[in-house]
C-alpha cells in the first residue's frame, strides 16, 4: 500500500515527460506477485467470501439436479411406478435454477469443482437419457402390438384382400 501512494505522490510531481520513464522504472523495480486487473473487481475478504456464497449455491443446484436425474434413471431402471409429469417438472425447475445460476456466476465456471460437478451431471444425464429412450422405445412397440391386435379384433375381414387373410 506504501509502495503505491509513494508512487502516486511521485507521478504527480513529475512533469508528463517523465512519467512514463518512472512508470516502467517501477515496474522493472518493484514488481509485485500479484497485480490486479485494473477492470477486474478488488479482492477483498468480503469478494472471497461472496465468492464462496456463490460457488457453494451453484454446486447446491447441481447436485440438487444431479438428485432428480439420478431418481428417475433408477426408478426407470428399476421399473418403479414413475410419475413422468412430476419427474419433468422436477427436472425443469431444477434445470431453470442451474441455468439462472451459471449465467449469473459466469466467472465461477473455470473453478474446478464446478467443472467436475457439471462433468458427473453431464454423464448422469445422458444416462438418464439412454434409460429414457430405451423406456419410450418399448412404450412404443407395446401400443404397435395394442392397436394391431384392436384392428385385428374389430375387422371381420370384409375390406382386406385375400393376400392379408391367408396371412401373406
Amino acid at each position: 500500500m506504501q509502495v503505491q501512494e509513494g508512487a502516486a505522490a511521485l507521478v504527480m510531481e513529475q512533469p508528463v515527460a517523465d512519467i512514463e520513464a518512472a512508470t516502467e522504472a517501477a515496474a522493472d523495480a518493484l514488481l509485485p506477485a500479484l497485480l490486479p486487473d485494473p477492470g477486474s473487481e478488488v479482492v477483498t475478504a468480503d469478494t472471497v467470501a461472496a465468492r464462496s456464497d456463490e460457488m457453494r449455491g451453484l454446486l447446491a443446484a447441481i447436485r440438487r439436479l444431479e438428485s432428480i436425474v439420478e431418481e428417475e434413471t433408477v426408478a426407470l431402471a428399476t421399473g418403479k411406478k414413475i410419475d413422468f409429469d412430476d419427474f419433468s417438472a422436477r427436472k425443469s425447475r431444477s434445470m431453470l435454477e442451474f441455468v439462472r445460476l451459471m449465467r449469473a456466476r459466469m466467472h465461477l465456471g473455470g473453478e474446478i469443482e464446478i467443472t467436475e460437478e457439471i462433468q458427473r451431471l453431464r454423464e448422469k444425464l445422458e444416462r438418464n437419457r439412454s434409460v429414457l429412450e430405451m423406456h419410450y422405445d418399448a412404450v412404443r412397440e407395446v401400443a404397435a402390438i395394442i392397436v394391431k391386435a384392436v384392428k385385428d379384433a374389430e375387422s371381420d375381414g370384409t375390406y382386406t384382400g385375400r393376400a392379408a387373410q391367408d396371412g401373406k
